[in-house]
């Protein structure tokens, strides 16, 4: 369900304005965005907030009525930074679709708490934007409006399912105090299981010789390679093929 105050989305009322307003909802989204990347989402209070902007935490209700208002100009905040500005967007579209996974990768990238803590059908003005550039990249195509939305969905979902994947591996054990017992254990367990056979693809992958290192240095390899940029345009050939082979 889309998360809403008593009164509707916060977009369905006027800003408040006049000398009671000292700040505004661009200001406090700012604000609490920032909050969220320096400690975390679980920091973001009404009265953090109002301590961050200067105001008194009952002030802060003059601009917010609910939390659900707060959580609303913060997604439309972050949904602000996958507009790709239309000098930058290439007139192709598998030129723009490229800059605006790019873009919303970025974004992404840079507030990994927002993917769990902002979920939510909110589609505010920014991400009604978003879909406007995304549609207006597959315009030419001449797909009917399903395709259309085919098309630019299978592109969100490869980019949203990427920045899941990289969310999740900023918080494994590895960054833990027992980080690096816990690594050599799990190697431990690979190099174990590889030895005895029960795995002969996996083992055929790692290579003949040192089980361990041959699998660190793999792994290594392939994390050099720019898996996002390698998987987009894999994606972006198939839907190419998929539109060259129209009937």
């Amino acid at each position: 369900m889309p998360s809403q105050s008593a009164t509707g989305p916060i977009w369905t009322r006027p800003e408040p304005s006049g000398r009671a307003a000292r700040v505004g909802r661009a200001e406090i989204a700012a604000a609490a965005v920032a909050l969220a990347d320096r400690e975390g989402f679980a920091a973001v209070s009404m009265r953090r907030l109002a301590r961050e902007l200067g105001v008194g935490t009952m002030s802060l209700y003059h601009y917010l009525r609910t939390k659900d208002d707060l959580l609303e100009l913060m997604d439309d905040a972050v949904m602000g930074e996958l507009l790709v500005p239309p000098h930058e967007l290439p007139d192709g579209w598998r030129g723009a679709l490229t800059a605006i996974a790019r873009r919303t990768r970025g974004a992404w990238s840079r507030h990994p708490w927002a993917i769990d803590s902002l979920r939510g059908e909110r589609f505010g003005p920014n991400a009604m934007a978003h879909v406007e550039q995304s549609l207006a990249a597959v315009a030419g195509l001449g797909l009917d409006p399903v395709g259309r939305l085919e098309v630019i969905g299978i592109v969100d979902d490869y980019v949203m399912g990427c920045c899941i994947s990289m969310s999740a591996g900023r918080s494994t054990l590895y960054e833990d105090d027992g980080g690096a017992a816990a690594y050599e254990a799990i190697l431990d367990h690979v190099e174990e299981r590889l030895e005895h056979g029960a795995f002969p693809h996996t083992r055929a992958l790692v290579g003949a010789g040192d089980i361990r290192a041959n699998w660190e240095r793999l792994a290594a390899r392939a994390s050099e390679r720019d898996r996002f940029e390698i998987g987009l345009a894999r994606l972006l050939d198939g839907i190419e093929l998929s539109l060259r082979n129209r009937p």
